[in-house]
């Protein structure tokens, strides 16, 4: 079967059309639903429903039905009201955008829209949707002088920060005979993380400080074995509880964190320890060093060219990191 194609506007054309089109929706967190924004047009069933009023009336005038005439007249009132409730169902609607966390390249964002409502009326049937070419609809009903939430997920393609995908909004309430919707562009955008290496390297070897010889030394797992046995008095998270299950079976004795060798010794994320990978790789394999030293509880440093993070752990130590891996130019 052949499919109806159709040309593309010229150059020129097409740009004015664009900057109309940005114009007219200027990105924005925030969006309210008036007469300039809202469009809308007969579905594939309404435009069946006009036929069938057609045929009707003719009908009616051929056959002089004055039944006709009343049912013909009575389904097209009917029509011109869902018109309206269609409209008003989106007119008047307000949206805010709650900015997205941030997260790594590849995995799904969430964007939450609020949807609040200043009217006496329920607002039933109001889909929500992104335009980035894989549309999945979201549906929701906002209750009279309420709000009601809807989540969107968006894969962010690549790390650095990503302009958000617009926002497409739309009804067919009450009759599925028209379609309103509106356009959203919002303005927040999205910090994305370069892809953690997967499986990950272990972990650097520590740097020793000033006099002090010792080193930590990572294992396969890319935990250090800084430890020694455990101590009454000691704190439970000092505790190496990956290793506690196996010394107890074999009667041995707890064993601990040494703070006093990791106190002479400093973690640094160099990025001259990441081999001679492309950037991008050497990139992930740092992301996922950051996200390995702080699970394991370690002060570290970040080291990139032109560019150090002073030793520290931390979940605002992991943020820094992560933002000035993902910010960084090659």
């Amino acid at each position: 079967m052949a499919t109806l194609t159709f040309p593309r506007l010229p150059a020129p054309l097409a740009a004015r059309w664009q900057a109309w089109w940005s114009a007219r929706h200027p990105r924005s967190d925030t969006l309210v639903l008036t007469q300039r924004n809202v469009y809308i047009l007969p579905t594939r069933a309404g435009w069946m429903y006009a036929v069938t009023l057609a045929v009707l009336l003719l009908a009616s005038i051929n056959y002089q039905l004055g039944l006709g005439y009343l049912l013909t007249f009575l389904l097209a009132g009917s029509g011109i009201v869902s018109m309206h409730v269609t409209h008003a169902t989106l007119r008047g609607l307000e949206l805010h955008l709650r900015a997205p966390s941030p997260v790594h390249a590849g995995d799904a964002a969430v964007l939450e829209v609020v949807l609040a409502s200043a009217s006496a009326r329920w607002r039933h049937g109001i889909g929500l949707a992104l335009r980035d070419g894989a549309r999945a609809w979201v549906w929701a009903d906002v209750p009279p002088g309420g709000q009601a939430s809807a989540q969107l997920a968006w894969r962010a393609p690549r790390r650095g920060r990503l302009p958000l995908p617009g926002v497409r909004i739309e009804t067919r309430f009450p009759l599925g005979l028209f379609r309103a919707w509106s356009e959203w562009r919002p303005a927040s955008d999205l910090l994305a993380y370069p892809r953690t290496e997967q499986p990950a390297a272990p972990l650097p070897p520590g740097r020793a400080q000033g006099s002090g010889q010792a080193s930590l030394r990572s294992t396969e797992g890319g935990e250090f074995e800084g430890v020694r046995a455990f101590r009454r008095g000691d704190p439970l998270k000092l505790v190496v509880w990956k290793k506690a299950a196996r010394a107890l079976d074999s009667g041995g004795e707890l064993i601990a964190r040494d703070t006093r060798s990791s106190a002479r010794s400093e973690l640094w994320l160099d990025w001259s320890a990441t081999g001679a990978l492309p950037p991008e790789e050497r990139l992930s394999r740092l992301a996922a060093w950051v996200i390995a030293a702080e699970r394991a509880g370690l002060a570290w440093g970040l080291a990139l060219p032109g560019i150090e993070l002073a030793p520290a752990h931390g979940e605002q130590q992991r943020r820094t990191a992560l933002e000035t891996l993902a910010l960084w130019v090659p």
